[in-house]
């Protein structure tokens, strides 16, 4: 199944199965309640939707916008998570930096460990390490495209990936990024067989003053279906 999506407020429905749900996140939702600041993604689908029964299966960062997948039942929340830990559930997100890579494409590989005030910091070391494969296009001004393909699930793994090559995702100001209107990560795809049957998703990101620049959405346009791709060797 293949299927794409349109924006909305706090979030749209991309896609409703017997079994689960694909949503559209929008930018600056966090995903859990926030107390007195406002009711996470998880609970607005939860109300909006009228779907007592969810699970959810993985989470996006506040800063982040695009596909989260969330389960209708328990068994189908089991699923998923054996999915992510056999690393069968394909991820594949868009990020914008405007500072110049170490390189422009390949492999970013090492631990990961706290570091300052919520933040994380990439190691040499690869006892378990956080693996991210990356291409990377140039759309003018000094501004790149990244296409990445995260191999684990660690927090913040895309955000420390590209700090750590020196290009930091534009309005990621925990990772010394430019300002901006927005922190410029997005989901962009997902693709997993489940029950015998292949889902894809492609959701390009459609909201964000640079993501909807006439060079940056060309550069979304021209992009195969990213498990298409001859992607850097792991």
């Amino acid at each position: 199944m293949s299927t794409s999506c349109t924006f909305s407020s706090a979030f749209t429905l991309v896609d409703q199965q017997a079994d689960f749900i694909v949503v559209n996140k929008l930018a600056g939702i966090n995903f859990h309640d926030e107390g007195d600041i406002g009711t996470g993604l998880f609970n607005l689908v939860k109300q909006q939707l009228q779907l007592p029964g969810l699970y959810p299966v993985h989470r996006l960062d506040k800063m982040t916008s695009g596909l989260v997948i969330m389960a209708k039942n328990l068994t189908t929340a089991q699923q998923f998570q054996q999915l992510f830990s056999i690393h069968q559930l394909e991820k594949y997100y868009l990020a914008l930096s405007d500072q110049k890579p170490k390189k422009k494409q390949g492999l970013i590989k090492g631990d990961m460990e706290k570091s300052r005030r919520g933040s994380y910091k990439l190691l040499r070391s690869q006892e378990s390490p956080a693996i991210t494969q990356f291409f990377s296009y140039s759309i003018g001004d000094g501004k790149r495209l990244y296409l990445l393909k995260p191999h684990s699930g660690k927090t913040h793994q895309i955000r420390v990936a590209l700090n750590s090559i020196g290009s930091p995702i534009m309005g990621d100001s925990r990772y010394s990024g430019s300002q901006a209107d927005r922190g410029y990560l997005h989901a962009y795809a997902l693709r997993f067989n489940l029950n015998e049957q292949t889902y894809q998703y492609v959701c390009p990101a459609e909201h964000g003053e640079l993501f909807l620049q006439t060079d940056c959405k060309s550069a979304i346009e021209q992009l195969s279906p990213p498990w298409q791709l001859n992607w850097p060797k792991l």
